[in-house]
C-alpha cells in the first residue's frame, strides 16, 4: 500500500512541477506574443472591446434621457420637485446641496412646482440629510406642509423607486448637478415617473470633475438597476402627504 501511495505521489508531483514552470514562463510568452503583429492586433482588439463596454452605459444614459433635460426657465410645471441629497457640512447642506435646494426654490417661486420631496441619507442619528434640507427650505419661506422627507434615499435608485412606490409620485422635476441629473432622470423614468431633470449651474471645480468620473461606474450600476429592478434598501408603508399636490 505504501509503495502505491509513493508512486501516486510521484505521478502527481510531476504535473505540479510542470504547471509551476509554465506559470513562470507565462509573462515571457505574453511579452513575446505582443511583439508579433498577431499578438498586437489581439491586444488592440481587447482594449477596444473594453473601451466599448465601458462607454455603453453612459451612452445609454445620454440617449435615454434625450429631451428630458430642462433649465429653470423652460422647465414644465409639475406637482413635485425632487431634491437629491449631496452631503452635509457640520449638519447643514454642503455647497453642492445648497445649490440644488436654491434651484428647487427658484422652480417653486416661479410656480413650476407645488411641493418638495427631499430625499437623502439618514443611516445614523448624527447624519440627517432630509431634515437639514427641510430646515433650509423652511428658512427660505417654504411652508412646512409642502415639504416631504424621504429618510431612506441612500442611493439614486432607492430615491426614485421609493418616490414612486412609497410617496406616489407620478410626475416630477428632478434637481441635481449636471453630471448626476441624467442618471436620476433615467432611473425615475424606469419606475414610471414622468421625470424632467433640471441641472444646477456649478463651476467645474475638483468636486465637479470627481463627480463626473464617478458617473462612469455609476452608469453601469444604473443600467443593472433598470434591467433587474431590485427592491430599495427599505420600503415601508405608503406616505400620502404629496397626494394633495398631484
Amino acid at each position: 500500500m505504501r509503495v502505491r501511495l509513493r508512486a501516486l505521489a510521484e505521478r502527481l508531483r510531476i504535473p505540479a512541477e510542470r504547471l509551476r514552470l509554465r506559470a513562470r514562463a507565462l509573462p515571457g510568452r505574453v511579452r513575446s506574443g505582443l511583439r508579433t503583429r498577431r499578438g498586437q492586433r489581439r491586444a488592440f482588439q481587447l482594449v477596444a472591446a473594453l473601451a466599448v463596454l465601458t462607454m455603453l452605459p453612459p451612452t445609454w444614459l445620454y440617449l435615454s434621457t434625450a429631451g428630458q433635460l430642462r433649465t429653470v426657465a423652460d422647465a414644465p410645471s409639475e406637482p413635485v420637485v425632487v431634491v437629491f441629497g449631496a452631503g452635509l457640512d457640520d449638519g447643514v447642506p454642503s455647497a453642492y446641496l445648497a445649490a440644488r435646494l436654491d434651484t428647487a426654490l427658484q422652480l417653486y417661486h416661479l410656480g413650476k412646482a407645488k411641493a418638495f420631496l427631499v430625499t437623502g441619507d439618514n443611516d445614523r442619528i448624527s447624519y440627517d440629510e432630509p431634515d437639514a434640507m427641510r430646515t433650509y427650505l423652511l428658512q427660505h419661506g417654504v411652508p412646512a406642509d409642502r415639504i416631504v422627507r424621504d429618510y431612506a434615499g441612500f442611493h439614486t435608485w432607492d430615491s426614485c423607486d421609493r418616490a414612486a412606490k412609497i410617496f406616489g409620485v407620478r410626475s416630477a422635476l428632478l434637481v441635481s448637478q449636471g453630471f448626476h441629473v441624467r442618471r436620476a432622470v433615467a432611473l425615475c423614468r424606469s419606475v414610471g415617473i414622468q421625470a424632467y431633470g433640471v441641472g444646477v449651474d456649478e463651476p467645474h471645480d475638483a468636486t465637479w470633475y470627481y463627480g463626473g468620473v464617478r458617473e462612469l461606474p455609476a452608469a453601469g450600476e444604473a443600467l443593472i438597476d433598470v434591467l433587474f429592478h431590485p427592491d430599495p434598501t427599505f420600503l415601508g408603508p405608503q406616505v400620502t402627504a404629496l397626494a394633495r399636490w398631484q
